[in-house]
């Protein structure tokens, strides 16, 4: 029951700093977008690495053993690039003006600025998206804080760190249409509660059923998932908001503190 509240306690730490970037918004003029590069790249990293590595090469132990090493390394394959397919779903069926991904700063342009009405549409639809988009994330980080505590507190990191660029991209319309910085960061805060949520049904549903087979399939997924965000999401965002190599730099140093980690923990 303690890793089960600690690993809800990491994934709701992680879907609430939707609200870091809400308080980023009001406190900056102009968006920091080396930092936010430089952030984003090293986010992708932890994610890939931890991925990679250990998370995909558990699941594939946990099926082989449970399945045989043939049909468990199908398995293992299977839910890997099904994670991916969930995801990419979802972000199919996200608009790409609303999508939580899509580039955003903290300074909008003053001509041609759209209306507040529209602002505000602008700024809860992309809560909703965030919302809809966060609940496989939710899991993903609970089944990961829940199987494999050594790893989950970097990747509560990865995933707290490219949760602020939503909360910016939610509270900026908003209160630019309503002049309330209340207002706009109750909507970027909840917006992240659907990362907890996400676990708690999950769990709920999974555990009744929970077997050696079912959570290396999850865990397989969840690989999938974070290999997914890394690749189409979080690396072309820091791409975009600073030079390719602060990107890659991020990257990079992303992938040694999840080595290093994992090492440290052996």
């Amino acid at each position: 029951m303690r890793n089960v509240l600690y690993a809800f306690l990491l994934t709701l730490i992680a879907g609430l700093s939707t609200g870091i970037g809400s308080c980023i918004a009001f406190a900056a003029r102009r968006t920091n977008r080396k930092f936010l590069s430089v952030s984003l790249g090293f986010s992708a990293g932890v994610m890939v690495y931890v991925s990679m590595i250990e998370i995909f090469a558990t699941a594939q132990e946990t099926l082989t053993a449970a399945l045989g090493q043939r049909w468990g390394s199908w398995a293992t394959v299977i839910a890997f690039f099904g994670g991916m397919l969930v995801i990419a779903v979802i972000d199919k069926l996200i608009p790409s003006e609303e999508n939580p991904h899509e580039v955003k700063q903290v300074e909008l342009e003053q001509e041609g600025a759209p209306r507040p009405a529209k602002l505000m549409r602008m700024g809860v639809m992309t809560a909703l998206a965030i919302a809809v988009h966060n609940f496989p994330e939710g899991l993903a980080t609970f089944v990961s804080a829940l199987q494999e505590p050594s790893v989950a507190i970097p990747i509560v990191a990865a995933i707290a760190i490219h949760n602020i660029p939503e909360g910016i991209a939610v509270s900026v319309p908003i209160y630019q249409a309503t002049g309330s910085k209340g207002k706009a960061f109750r909507y970027s805060f909840l917006s992240g509660l659907a990362e907890p949520l996400g676990a708690l049904i999950g769990w709920l549903l999974l555990t009744p059923i929970m077997n050696d087979v079912v959570f290396g399939a999850i865990f397989a997924g969840v690989a999938g998932i974070m290999v997914f965000i890394s690749f189409d999401e979080l690396l072309p965002a820091a791409r975009e908001y600073g030079e390719h190599h602060l990107s890659i730099y991020g990257l990079i140093s992303g992938m040694m503190v999840m080595a290093v980690s994992l090492l440290l923990f052996l």
